[in-house]
């Protein structure tokens, strides 16, 4: 009977620990998520540029977008974008995004810290 009871808490632990694994991965300290439905930014998270966020939102109505824009930061800022939006569409949103406003503020962070 207690033979039992440790097989399956070690089973148990062999799979909790093959799913850390596979499914958690580091991910970046998140900046903004922008959620797009239908042309409308319907929720966000985070500070936006503001001009990025303006320019994002008249794509999304132009382009009647439903998805998801975000941004993190693990090293290099990332930014990621829905996988149902065309590669124009993305190279377009790609251009506007300010990476240099971040690399900037490493930049200054890294002068304050020396």
């Amino acid at each position: 009977m207690t033979a039992n009871i440790l097989k399956l808490i070690f089973v148990a632990i062999g799979i909790f620990l093959v799913y850390k694994l596979i499914f958690g991965g580091k991910k970046g300290l998140s900046l903004f998520e922008i959620y797009f439905k239908d042309g409308r930014m319907t929720q966000h998270k985070g500070k936006i540029p503001e001009r990025f966020e303006r320019e994002c939102r008249q794509i999304a109505k132009v382009e009647k977008l439903t998805c998801t824009i975000r941004a993190e930061k693990s090293g290099d800022v990332r930014l990621h974008i829905s996988a149902n939006v065309s590669d124009n569409v993305k190279q377009r949103i790609r251009n506007l995004f300010p990476f240099e406003y971040y690399d900037k503020k490493t930049i200054d962070n890294n002068r304050q810290a020396g």
